[in-house]
């Protein structure tokens, strides 16, 4: 399982244009081949602040979704409103035990 975080910030007056993006697209995102999970987290601290994580059979799943052309109508209106760069990682699942 690969999971995929991405932390975004956004000028003040395009938090609410993001949040409709989000919620027009969100299911089509899920349905995506491989994708198990994805969700918005919101900074407690910060308003502007924005998480998703996304969980994905593997990276070729998740490749597969950052190539197509839901991902690149979705990344080119968000991209717009960002205050500054975005920051991405992916994370495969560790665990130190086995429970």
């Amino acid at each position: 399982m690969l999971i995929r975080i991405v932390h975004m910030h956004f000028r003040e007056d395009g938090v609410d244009s993001f949040l409709l993006i989000f919620a027009d697209h969100v299911d089509a995102i899920r349905n995506m081949q491989g994708c198990r999970l994805l969700q918005l987290l919101r900074d407690a601290d910060d308003p502007l602040h924005f998480t998703t994580i996304s969980h994905w059979d593997d990276v070729e799943n998740l490749e597969s979704y950052r190539q197509s052309e839901l991902f690149r109508r979705v990344w080119g209106s968000v991209k717009k409103l960002f205050s500054g760069p975005p920051f991405a990682s992916s994370m495969e699942k560790f665990l130190m035990r086995d429970d």
